[in-house]
């Protein structure tokens, strides 16, 4: 009797549970085919795209991780097991998670939109965050730059993507701004000529857009110039250093001074 009475109800499960089984494996084997093809997809569209390596790997990861949830919520409902309350924990647990990240969430939503806008890139001389650098090191949640002293900045990204980003290299080529004074008695004209000449002898100084010279200023004990030659970005520090000189130099052969500042130091008998 009792043998019977379970293979009884060993036959009610398998006619009760068995489709519901065949189904679930069957949306198992399905579904996670058609994962596969759906990342390998938007995986060929960002490989076109030309994402940055990193948010490639992370965004796969993470929609897989997603559509594999997804699919064993949808098994789990197949079988009979009740997954409201399933749903129910996984977006508890989801929102206590965004609740604990909030910052971290922001940095990586801007590392996200670093990496698919590309206002940098890695190489690029850039000024953010009081912070200026080359570009070593894009993260999800960091981007990592080479400060001009050689040291390392690390500027999270979601303070880099909401703030203002200044890209040294996108153009290609920069303006050396120089501030040149001499004395009163200097003569303009010659003065002008004298620092046109230093800026179209240097090699490094670009021809087109043309470099200028200009009275900027009437100081209090000097004639200022403002010097403006361009060149490209990776000559920026050699030009700045070398007209300097070079300025210096060629004034001094022309006889034109540059002023500096006089003590007078006046003493009182007693």
């Amino acid at each position: 009797m009792d043998l019977e009475k379970w293979i009884d109800y060993g036959y009610t499960l398998i006619m009760d549970f068995g489709p519901k089984l065949v189904a679930a494996i069957a949306i198992w084997v399905i579904g996670s085919w058609v994962i596969k093809k759906l990342l390998k997809g938007i995986t060929k569209v960002m490989n076109k795209k030309d994402y940055d390596e990193s948010l490639k790997k992370f965004l796969i990861n993470l929609l897989n991780w997603v559509l594999k949830v997804v699919l064993i919520v949808v098994v789990l409902g197949t079988v009979g097991v009740e997954t409201t309350s399933f749903a129910a924990i996984l977006a508890s647990v989801g929102l206590a998670i965004g609740l604990a990240l909030q910052g971290s969430l922001g940095n990586f939503a801007g590392g996200v939109l670093i990496m698919i806008f590309k206002p940098i890139k890695i190489g690029d001389l850039i000024e953010a965050q009081g912070e200026i650098g080359v570009v070593k090191e894009i993260e999800i949640f960091t981007t990592k730059l080479t400060g001009l002293t050689n040291k390392e900045i690390i500027i999270p990204n979601g303070a880099l993507s909401n703030g203002n980003i200044v890209n040294y290299t996108t153009e290609g080529t920069r303006r050396v701004d120089l501030t040149i004074g001499v004395s009163y008695d200097a003569d303009i004209k010659q003065t002008k000529n004298v620092l046109m000449d230093v800026l179209t002898a240097h090699p490094k100084v670009l021809k087109t857009p043309e470099p200028t010279v200009n009275v900027s200023e009437l100081a209090d004990s000097s004639v200022n110039f403002a010097v403006r030659p361009w060149c490209s970005t990776d000559d920026y520090w050699d030009v700045y250093f070398d007209i300097t000189e070079h300025v210096k130099v060629a004034l001094d052969r022309a006889g034109i001074e540059i002023p500096y500042p006089h003590q007078v130091e006046i003493q009182k008998k007693g």
